[in-house]
């Protein structure tokens, strides 16, 4: 091997290592929002929709 595809190789390995160390890692979480609700589905009703103003037949 060339010294140039051996350094390659070592940086890959090192690369691999430092990626599954990171993996195994503990995991991030979001917080939970102090609010209670999500902004993202607040007022959103279970069951059928009501229907859009395009969608009526008028």
């Amino acid at each position: 091997m060339t010294a140039v595809k051996l350094q390659r190789e070592r940086t890959l390995a090192q690369r691999r290592r430092e990626k599954q160390e990171r993996r195994s890692g503990p995991k991030e979480t979001v917080p939970a929002k102090s609010g209670g609700e999500d902004a993202d589905i607040a007022g959103i009703r279970l069951g059928p929709q009501p229907l859009q103003d395009w969608q009526r037949d008028e």
